[in-house]
């Protein structure tokens, strides 16, 4: 007997049959969550084969960890007690990283794959929807995971930036917690993107500013006060921020950046809380 023939003869009917056993209640989430592995490993695949998603999500921030480590190599931050621009940069680009393989990537393919009716005719496949939903999911952290072990080898031999092991508990709660956050978001955000052609500007539109203003890409020492304190409400330079403090040679203990996870897991919150919008199915005729 099959768990779907199982699961169908012990489903109470009319004359009040027993419930389904805890048994084949294991059996079927056990097959449920191989079938959710196994779409891990297929969207993981098809990620690398799509030249353009992987040359955006994973590609670029690497080259523009290359690019601006070498233009900006023996430079220092003044503001920052003299700490190498180097330092700084590596973590900043890896949070532009985790921004770009796990919040673009999912906005930008979530919106494809809705426009093209993919969505709407997986949940008529035997495949539960929460089960492609967790492949995609697991697709780009697999990407963030690939891309975070790049740039932390590259930052460390290619520029001698690299984290102390007494910080390293907090940048792995900085990584999980921008991780969590940052594709939450990004599955959010599908709500308001009308169609996949709008997809992309929509994603750059939200992140290119405030990559720029969340000291990302340089550490600015004569900005305006108010433009870093407004940025510092939105995740991207809460993640940049927390990040910095692990490779900081003046941090001491576990290098947790309270304040600026907790502005991460207030976004993972709203983020979670505003999932409930996400739709399968696209709104055109």
């Amino acid at each position: 007997m099959t768990d779907a023939t199982a699961a169908t003869a012990t489903r109470p009917g009319p004359s009040g049959t027993a419930p389904p056993s805890a048994s084949t209640s294991r059996r079927v989430t056990g097959r449920h969550l191989r079938l959710a592995a196994r779409q891990v490993g297929y969207e993981h695949r098809s990620f690398w084969r799509n030249r353009s998603r992987a040359f955006f999500s994973f590609v670029m921030p690497v080259m523009l960890l290359l690019i601006f480590g070498s233009l900006f190599r023996g430079q220092r931050v003044r503001d920052r007690a003299d700490v190498p621009f180097i330092t700084l940069f590596v973590p900043g680009i890896l949070a532009y990283g985790i921004v770009t393989s796990t919040f673009s990537n999912l906005a930008a393919s979530l919106s494809l794959l809705r426009d093209q009716g993919v969505l709407k005719r997986m949940r008529g496949t035997p495949l539960p929807p929460w089960a492609y939903l967790a492949g995609r999911v697991g697709s780009s952290t697999l990407a963030m995971v690939e891309l975070v072990a790049v740039t932390l080898g590259l930052g460390w031999v290619a520029f001698g930036a690299h984290v102390r092991s007494s910080t390293l508990a907090g940048l792995g709660v900085a990584l999980l917690v921008g991780m969590v956050c940052f594709t939450a978001l990004g599955i959010s955000v599908t709500a308001i993107i009308p169609n996949a052609d709008a997809a992309q500007p929509i994603t750059a539109a939200l992140v290119l500013p405030l990559t720029f203003v969340s000291g990302i890409f340089f550490a600015p020492e004569s900005g305006p006060s108010w433009l870093s304190r407004v940025a510092g409400l939105f995740p991207i330079k809460a993640l940049a921020d927390a990040l910095q403090v692990t490779y900081d040679p003046r941090t001491s203990g576990a290098g947790l950046a309270g304040h600026d996870l907790a502005v991460l897991a207030l976004w993972a919150a709203a983020g979670i809380g505003l999932m409930r919008f996400f739709r399968w199915e696209s709104r055109r005729p």
